[in-house]
């Protein structure tokens, strides 16, 4: 597995390094055959650290954590508990799905937008219905089933996903619900 550790503003040494590797290398290795690749960051907000981690499987699932500790290694540990977690409420269905699936997931290309939001003391009628775009990037959408894409977007931790759905070839949309239930859109 590759690991690509860093620090935002931080220095990470070789001791929190090799740390990282063993310790997040034994909780993926528990649970998943092949995973691909793992990025954790490091960075402070105010009097504590942030640790991210996002660790690519080879089914083409993305899991991802992330942990706040006043000590830098206490926030890795955290964040390395729910990736645990994660993996193992999701480690049968990683497997059942990883059986089925000979080929990684597809991933197909689409333009993502931010907009710029409203001034909320703005009472006057905007100049034109035309959005101001903040930022154009470059986003995949996997081709899954519906339930490949529920366990995405809890894995990733996402209140949306956009899917291609892998039996009807149309785009899908799973979200979270006020409720706490799955919404599925199938246009």
């Amino acid at each position: 597995m590759r690991y690509q550790i860093s620090g935002k503003q931080i220095d990470i040494g070789a001791a929190l390094q090799s740390h990282v590797q063993t310790e997040l290398g034994e909780v993926v290795s528990k649970y998943a055959q092949r995973p691909t690749d793992a990025h954790v960051v490091f960075s402070r907000s105010a009097h504590e650290y942030v640790c991210e981690a996002t660790v690519h499987l080879s089914t083409g699932l993305t899991a991802q954590a992330k942990a706040h500790a006043t000590e830098i290694y206490a926030a890795f540990d955290g964040c390395c508990e729910k990736m645990d977690k994660q993996l193992r409420r999701y480690k049968r269905r990683l497997k059942d799905h990883h059986k089925d699936r000979a080929e990684p997931v597809e991933l197909f290309g689409a333009s993502s937008y931010i907009l710029a939001s409203e001034e909320p003391d703005a009472q006057s009628e905007p100049d034109s219905l035309q959005p101001m775009i903040v930022a154009e990037m470059e986003t995949k959408i996997p081709s899954l089933s519906v339930g490949e894409a529920v366990m995405q977007m809890e894995l990733a931790g996402a209140p949306v996903l956009v899917f291609r759905n892998e039996s009807k070839d149309g785009l899908n949309v799973v979200y979270r619900r006020e409720d706490g239930n799955i919404g599925w859109i199938d246009p």
